[in-house]
């Protein structure tokens, strides 16, 4: 009978040390990653340069060679789409809008997703399955009966009219979103405060919705991404009045037979800084929040 053949302590480490090897790109596939990162980079790039070149250049420039860089810069182009197109009434106009609707949609959203949530079966589950055909039918289809309906409450041309009409078409999207966070929230939180003596409206308001921050924030970009860029709809419903949004105030820009690009680009660097400074803000809570509502 033959002895084992003892294993030496530091044995199988080569090996580990070389599975882990065999496991990294090799150099030439790491860097064709970074030059494919590098190319996604400057096409993303790439149309920021595009947008602040052109809104530095007057209209000389803009035809000669409208993607090289300005020579020299000008800031002249800001300070008159600021003036020709009343951006200051446009900007109040676009961010009542939006921070009403947004309000709107968060208090709507957060309290309809928390009954459906907790309600799966039955009642809840034939509303949530409502406000998916919601996100899945386009908008477009009633905006006729949408027109009427905001004509006959006399409510064309005003504030009323646009926060009535964002709240409703993107509340099915907010719902969604609220629901698949909370469903994956421990409900232990809500049943503890209600053993403490809450009912259910201040189990939510005081236990629930704090931990909804995450998908809180999703919830304001998202929407006030396309609240404040929407076109279409203030153009149909406040055009001609004191209520243009930032939008319909650049669209003055842009003529049948001549068209001042230089101001358009000015006044479209202008309308972006409000929402890029809102995702700058909340963007940590984008992806929490999408990875909370996925888990649900």
């Amino acid at each position: 009978m033959s002895a084992a053949t003892p294993v030496r302590p530091g044995a199988s480490e080569p090996s580990a040390r070389g599975a882990g090897r065999r496991r990294r790109l090799p150099r030439s596939g790491r860097y064709l990653l970074e030059l494919v990162m590098a190319a996604a980079a400057v096409a993303f790039l790439f149309p920021v340069y595009a947008l602040v070149s052109m809104a530095m250049k007057d209209p000389r420039q803009i035809a000669e060679s409208p993607l090289a860089p300005p020579a020299p810069p000008t800031l002249a182009n800001f300070g008159d789409a600021w003036s020709s197109a009343s951006l200051g009434p446009a900007l109040v106009n676009s961010t009542v809008i939006t921070v009403a609707s947004l309000l709107l949609l968060i208090v709507l959203g957060s309290t309809g997703a928390y009954y459906l949530a907790r309600r799966a079966r039955g009642l809840g589950y034939g509303l949530y399955v409502l406000f998916l055909l919601g996100i899945v039918l386009p908008f477009q289809l009633g905006m006729i009966p949408l027109y009427k309906l905001v004509d006959s409450l006399g409510w064309l041309g005003t504030y009323q009219g646009m926060v009535l009409f964002y709240t409703g078409i993107q509340l099915p999207f907010t719902v969604f979103l609220y629901t698949g966070f909370i469903r994956a929230l421990p409900q232990d939180y809500a049943q503890a405060a209600l053993i403490d003596g809450c009912d259910h409206r201040q189990a939510f308001t005081r236990v629930v919705f704090p931990l909804l921050r995450p998908i809180t924030g999703t919830v304001i970009i998202l929407n006030a991404v396309f609240i404040w860029n929407d076109f279409f709809t203030p153009l149909l419903y406040l055009g001609g009045s004191d209520k243009e949004t930032v939008p319909v105030g650049i669209f003055s820009f842009v003529g049948q037979y001549v068209s001042d690009y230089g101001l358009v680009f000015a006044g479209l660097v202008l309308a972006a800084l409000p929402v890029l400074l809102v995702f700058l803000l909340l963007q940590r809570y984008v992806i929490k929040g999408f990875a909370g509502g996925l888990k649900g």
